[in-house]
């Protein structure tokens, strides 16, 4: 299925590992110009050499940087047709072991970097008069899994994408949200796990997901770039679930 992103200016925070690489290389195989974001230069260089993305530093956990990093990418690409709320981070324990400042930066990187970027791309988007911004969000946004830094903040993203969604559609640019279930790539967290039960890969599939195993990011990645394509254009404000049945909500 032709997608018709050739040529689409596509913005992809935390692009540099996992489901934002995946996404990365996605919207590449279908002739994207696509730039990524991440804090480590090392993982940014390793990317842009695999997949020939353009590549920026920044801290999305601070206002500063969030607004250099979309004039940049304007300024670079020319425009923003896409972007990719990818970036995020787990922290904290309990809620009784969790100080309220690690809820505080839960949210701001998970959460509020999300919603400004989304305001400042939606200011070029409109100039253009059309756009697409998917925020990835969490099953544990809509129940309980994840550290309650990690699901409340998801939570918050989920809700936002349905409000974004109805005020800026009459613009022509579409919001909506990807909820990813459990999914494997060898980042600390996974590599962490394993070590200490290294059949975790096969036990936690089998007991926790209907569908067997664990979700990939190039599993992700192929509804990301079709969410962002015209081929959904009515698709506003959804939050979809790509998790292999691992939720346990029905809706």
């Amino acid at each position: 299925m032709d997608l018709n992103l050739k040529g689409k200016r596509v913005l992809v925070t935390g692009g540099s590992r996992g489901i934002g690489r995946a996404i990365a290389a996605a919207f590449i195989k279908e002739q994207s110009k696509v730039g990524i974001v991440a804090r480590n230069m090392d993982e940014l260089l390793g990317t842009k050499e695999e997949l020939g993305v353009e590549i920026f530093q920044s801290d999305l956990s601070k206002e500063s940087e969030r607004d250099n990093l979309m004039k940049e990418f304007i300024n670079q690409f020319g425009g923003i047709d896409i972007l990719i709320n990818n970036a995020g981070g787990s922290n904290g324990d309990t809620v009784m072991n969790t100080s309220v400042h690690e809820f505080e930066e839960a949210m701001e990187l998970n959460f509020i970097s999300a919603v400004h970027l989304s305001q400042l791309a939606a200011q070029n988007m409109k100039k253009l008069g059309s756009g697409s911004i998917i925020n990835i969000v969490s099953i544990y946004g809509r129940e309980a899994g994840g550290f309650p830094t990690y699901n409340a903040s998801k939570a918050a993203l989920i809700s936002f994408t349905k409000s974004f969604s109805t005020e800026i559609i009459k613009e022509n640019v579409r919001v909506n949200g990807i909820a990813p279930g459990a999914v494997f790539h060898p980042n600390k967290v996974w590599l962490e796990r394993l070590e200490k039960d290294p059949d975790l890969l096969k036990t936690y599939g089998k007991n926790k997901i209907p569908a067997g195993r664990l979700g990939t990011p190039e599993e992700i990645a192929n509804v990301v770039v079709f969410l962002a394509s015209d081929r959904a254009s009515w698709i506003v404000g959804s939050t979809i679930n790509v998790d292999g049945g691992q939720s346990h909500l029905n809706f």
